[in-house]
Parts: structure tokens; sequence; C-alpha cells
């Protein structure tokens, strides 16, 4: 009697893929648009005439991962956001992709970013990063800004700005920029 002994061998190459958990969102909404309102002033109802707008949110797809132990949201198709300031004056953030991190209350814009300002100013970048606890907007990429209150376009990488694009800071700039002088001295 003959006995046969073989052994199998485990020729699997792992990856370390099959440990990934995962992820699912706890809602979808489709079609989605949110829009935020203040107070004008302490109001003890709910009468809408009491508020004003200050932001409409639009999005075709709408990923929320707030079931997570670091809760964020996702935009996977795009989003539009028109924002308005005291005066009602709109301006517009749009981006292909974005993800707004809960805990931290910040939106990381990727894609074609274009911010355009009621007066006309715009900014693009492929990746902004949107503060809204500071209303700050910043960021490393390339950008583009186009001013036509003086017809100047500013190319640079890096850059910090409030939302309203009326204080910058570039961290480089490339091309060609008008600096208008204020006088402030009066003739003596």
């Amino acid at each position: 009697m003959a006995i046969l002994f073989f052994s199998c061998t485990d020729t699997y190459k792992r990856s370390g893929q099959e440990k990934i958990p995962l992820v699912f969102p706890g809602g979808i909404a489709e079609n989605f648009t949110l829009t935020f309102t203040k107070a004008k002033k302490n109001v003890e109802t709910q009468d809408s005439a009491a508020t004003r707008v200050v932001a409409v949110l639009k999005s075709p797809l709408h990923h929320i991962y707030d079931n997570l132990e670091f809760p964020y949201r996702t935009f996977p198709e795009g989003l539009v956001v028109d924002y308005f300031n005291d005066n009602g004056e709109k301006s517009i953030i749009k981006a292909d992709y974005a993800i707004l991190y809960s805990a931290t209350n910040i939106i990381d814009l990727q894609g074609h970013v274009v911010i355009e300002g009621h007066d006309g100013k715009k900014l693009e970048a492929p990746q902004m990063f949107w503060d809204q606890e500071d209303d700050w907007i910043f960021t490393q990429e390339k950008f583009k800004f186009t001013n036509p209150e003086d017809g100047t376009i500013m190319d640079g990488e890096g850059m910090d700005f409030n939302k309203n694009l009326s204080f910058f800071n570039a961290h480089k700039t490339y091309g060609l920029m008008t600096i208008r002088e204020t006088n402030n001295d009066k003739d003596s």
C-alpha cells in the first residue's frame, strides 16, 4: 500500500485590499437643494419674512456619511453655491466635486473650481478649500484671477482670500498686474 503525500501551497498574492472595510453612505439625495437663511434680528416666531437667504447650495447628487467616526458629505457630480452678501448681491462658487468635512466645517472643492464675485471678479483653480467658519478660502494649486475693474489677469500658485474676493494674499504670481494707488494725503 502506498501512501501518497502532497501538499498544497498558497500562491494567492495578497494586496492588502481584503481588509479595507466597505463604507456606504447613510443617505443619498438626488437633485439636492439646500437653502441657508439668517435671521435679520432676534425673532420669537418662525416667520420667514424675518429672515434673509444667505446661500443656496445645489447638487445633482449628495452622499451623506454622517454614520462614520469622522463624518463627511460628498457631492460626486459637483455643486453650485449661490451666496448673498448683506446687500443681496449674488456671488457663485462652482466645483466638479466636493467633500464637506462635518467635524471641521471645511469644504474641499475639486476639479474645475470657479468663484465668480458679484462685481465680476473671477478666480479659477483645480482645488480650493473653503473654511466656512471663518469665510476664508485657500489653495496651494495654480490659479487664475480675473479682475474686470482694472482689466487684469493674474496667474499664480497658492492664495488665501475671503469669499467676497475683496482681500487676498497670493503666494507666487506670474504675469502683469495693475495696482491702483490711492492718495490719502490731502493738498497742504
